[in-house]
């Protein structure tokens, strides 16, 4: 039984002594190698291993310049502007902008026509010999057309009144129109607007006979125009 214990005994010193001993041995040829003794015990010991799919998922990472990030931004800023979406520092897009700004184009314009539409500042206003002398000028004709000539035409004719109606022929208004629908061409309210009958009758004057003058030469010597 003595013996037993010994042998026991002698075999857990051997062992020891052989760990000790290859643990020397492994510093010592680690130091040996340039590598500095405090660190052997480390440098011996195997490195943890990469976690699963750690090596992986940063394979393909690559760092990214300054100047890449901005090409990136210009490239990205290009292609927003070409789809007509860019945005504004307000928040809305370019296309809603250039939306907005027409309507307000619009709107402007709808404002100014409106006061161009205005029969008022178009047309002359007042009596009908006030209307026809201030529209003599659009012909070319002075104020001897007038006095001399288209004064005493109308005057024959009806008397300047835009309601004159000749019962035999029909003629109507104060250029005393045959018939009196011919001069819807200058108008729709040619029944009851002075302005559109004279704008019709010195057209009229103009194509078949140049003048007021002329006009009303032929109306006397054969009694019509």
């Amino acid at each position: 039984m003595l013996t037993n214990r010994i042998s026991l005994r002698a075999a857990a010193a051997v062992g020891c002594a052989t760990v000790v001993a290859g643990t020397v041995f492994g510093v010592s040829a680690l130091a040996d190698s340039g590598v500095e003794p405090d660190n052997a015990t480390n440098a011996a010991m195997p490195a943890d291993p990469p976690k699963a799919g750690e090596e992986d998922f940063f394979a393909d990472v690559q760092d990214v310049s300054d100047d890449q990030r901005a090409s990136q931004r210009e490239e990205t800023q290009e292609r927003v502007e070409e789809a007509g979406g860019t945005v504004s520092a307000t928040g809305t897009t370019k296309a809603e902008e250039k939306k907005e700004e027409k309507k307000e184009e619009s709107t402007s314009d709808d404002s100014s026509g409106s006061g161009s539409d205005d029969s008022s500042s178009s047309t002359p206003s007042g009596d009908p010999k006030s209307i026809a002398k201030a529209m003599l000028g659009d012909y070319g004709w002075g104020e001897d057309q007038f006095s001399g000539c288209l004064e005493p035409l109308w005057e024959k004719e009806s008397n300047w009144n835009h309601q004159a109606k000749n019962p035999s022929s029909g003629a109507y208004g104060i250029p005393q129109s045959l018939p009196g629908s011919k001069m819807a061409s200058a108008g729709s309210d040619w029944e009851t607007n002075p302005a559109t009958q004279i704008k019709w009758g010195l057209g009229y004057i103009e194509d078949r006979y140049g003048s007021p003058c002329e006009a009303w030469s032929h109306s006397q010597a054969n009694g019509w125009y």
